[in-house]
């Protein structure tokens, strides 16, 4: 009786084993059927060039030039030199 319940438990857990090792396998899909009919279709909708070059006529001109760092330093460099006693 001892002898059964212990390989019906073996054979439980290895069930287990296999079954849980194939699982990540198939989600990543590696299965063997691979039903993709050819590389995917692009739905992707025709690009107006006319209208893309209006919205770019349409963005304003900045008046002067960007300073990415302007805000992490002084805008009077002279002060950063003298020392004050």
């Amino acid at each position: 009786m001892i002898r059964r319940r212990r390989t019906l438990h073996i054979l439980v857990l290895a069930a287990a084993a296999i079954t849980v090792s194939a699982c990540p396998a198939n989600a990543q899909g590696f299965s063997r059927s691979r039903g993709n009919g050819g590389p995917p279709v692009e739905n992707h909708p025709k690009v107006d060039e006319k209208a893309y070059k209006a919205a770019l006529d349409r963005i304003p001109v900045p008046t002067e030039k960007y300073d990415p760092w302007g805000g992490a330093r002084t805008t009077d460099p002279g002060k950063l030199l003298k020392k004050s006693n």
